[in-house]
């Protein structure tokens, strides 16, 4: 079922989602170019299509393995949906499958990335069994990247970097972990509601990619309550910058924002 628009916001509350949006999104190279001295490319399992169209660009300009990591977990729905709705691969079957393998379809059937080069891996329920699951697939196959590009739901990618990083902290070798996401979100003030300033085929509704980000944002936070080393102990500690920790506050105190999403049971 679609969700509701979302209302224009402020400015200030504009900003500050467009900064929380930025800097989850880690991106540690400037274009798919600067992949030429990976070995590797490693794509988790989401529903934001474009992560998969990415991948594959790097994986062919490259001629680089592509491992997809995803089994079926609490959003995979999510994922069937985007596919569903997508004008292109609307007509593959989704039910059943799990991530990796439904994206992997994709990448063979449409992006043109050779078997020979599709790894799958489709146990994995969770960020930190893709992480985990990934490390083990790469030592049964013997792959050893210096260098390896992670790619993930922008919402995700910060957190995710810090997973694989926690998960290879005791790893005698561990790869470079670039994080290229392939594109930052944008939300602008339409016309009438809240919108994307760079909408492409396969993305979340607007409310929906309010809903991750503002969920995703005390996952990061290194407390009690966090993922990081003095909470869960799921990621590495991250850095939260001030800017980041200032649109953070001004996004919380937004009724705007916040009472449409608590409404619809999204955050």
């Amino acid at each position: 079922m679609e969700l509701m628009p979302m209302p224009k916001l402020s400015e200030s509350t504009l900003n500050a989602i467009n900064t929380l949006g930025q800097w989850l999104a880690q991106t540690d190279m400037a274009s798919p170019a600067d992949a030429s001295a990976a070995q590797l490319v490693v794509l988790a399992g989401n529903a934001a299509l474009p992560t998969l169209e990415t991948a594959a660009q790097i994986s062919n300009a490259h001629a680089l393995p592509l491992l997809i990591t995803g089994g079926i977990g609490h959003s995979t729905t999510f994922l069937y949906a985007a596919v569903a709705r997508h004008p292109r691969y609307n007509s593959l079957r989704t039910t059943g499958l799990s991530e990796a393998d439904l994206l992997a379809s994709i990448a063979r059937k449409y992006l043109k990335v050779p078997e020979e080069r599709l790894i799958i891996e489709r146990r994995s329920t969770n960020s930190g069994e893709n992480a985990s699951f990934t490390r083990q697939l790469m030592e049964d196959k013997g792959l050893k990247p210096q260098r390896a590009v992670l790619i993930q739901d922008p919402t995700m990618q910060r957190r995710t970097a810090a997973t694989f990083a926690h998960v290879w902290r005791d790893a005698p070798a561990k790869p470079q972990w670039l994080s290229f996401p392939g594109f930052v979100p944008r939300v602008i003030n339409g016309e009438r509601n809240l919108t994307f300033a760079n909408p492409q085929d396969g993305l979340w509704e607007v409310a929906r990619y309010l809903s991750l980000v503002l969920g995703e944002m005390p996952r990061l936070n290194d407390d009690e309550q966090g993922y990081g080393p003095r909470g869960r102990g799921f990621i590495e500690h991250v850095d939260m910058p001030a800017d980041v920790h200032e649109a953070w506050e001004q996004v919380q105190n937004d009724a705007a924002l916040t009472g449409p999403l608590r409404s619809r049971s999204l955050i």
